[in-house]
């Protein structure tokens, strides 16, 4: 596929000025889309993502008359197997004082049941500190990005309400 071919040159990090917009080429995927912001606005975040990756798409496909790799079945396809489908992983930071005084396996086998995924703040391995955790979906293929949002929305609403 190419990837990391020119590492360290052939990668970066770009954003817009508020820092709430960020395009991440070459990193685990050869390309990660981020859209983010503090607060509860997540129709907002996800407004804005889809505007961006539309518009990410557009110029990909004027500079290269290529567009994304679609497959019609699994959907976008990525080089980290675990984002084949929509890659869409919608996450927010929670504090969940209740859940870690319980213990971050039972926090776990909760989130199984909502297909939910909790990581601490400092990313996928980056270890837990204090009681805020970032919450995401857990699946990609087989659900559409609204399904996936919708489940993280619905997901972590029962956490809070539970904690």
């Amino acid at each position: 596929a190419g990837m990391e071919r020119d590492w360290p040159e052939g990668r970066g990090i770009f954003h817009n000025k508020e820092k709430t917009f960020l395009v991440w080429v070459n990193e685990e995927d050869q390309l990660r889309i981020i859209s983010m912001e503090k607060g509860g606005d997540v129709l907002g975040v996800f407004k804005r993502l889809a505007r961006g990756i539309q518009t990410v798409a557009d110029s990909v496909k004027e500079e290269s008359g290529k567009g994304f790799m679609l497959d019609e079945k699994y959907g976008y396809v990525h080089s980290c197997p675990t984002n084949l489908g929509t890659g869409m992983r919608a996450s927010v930071h929670i504090d969940l004082p209740g859940w870690t005084s319980h213990g971050v396996d039972k926090l776990k086998a909760r989130c199984e049941e909502l297909s939910l995924q909790p990581r601490g703040t400092r990313g996928e391995s980056g270890g837990q500190t204090g009681c805020t955790y970032d919450i995401s979906n857990k699946h990609r293929l087989g659900y559409s990005e609204v399904q996936l949002v919708q489940t993280m929305i619905d997901g972590v609403n029962t956490l809070y309400k539970e904690d």
